[in-house]
């Protein structure tokens, strides 16, 4: 495989089609220290983006566990 002008590459057809790569599929490249592994991307959300935001600005993790237990 190259790589072209473009940063592209060519996944062969039978790989495409062992892994499930369809064209309308998105794929994230992870580096390792043996090259990139290509996996494709999950719909689900990931844990700390369910919960990225839940506290106000100037609460403490500790308010809020002790608000959750009625404290």
């Amino acid at each position: 495989m190259r790589i072209s002008e473009r940063g592209q590459i060519m996944i062969p057809r039978r790989i495409r089609e062992q892994c499930g790569f369809n064209h309308d599929v998105e794929v994230e490249l992870t580096p390792t220290d043996q090259g990139l592994l290509i996996h494709r991307r999950t719909s689900a959300r990931h844990p700390v983006d369910a919960v990225f935001g839940i506290l106000e600005q100037n609460e403490s993790v500790d308010d809020y566990i002790e608000e959750l237990r009625g404290r």
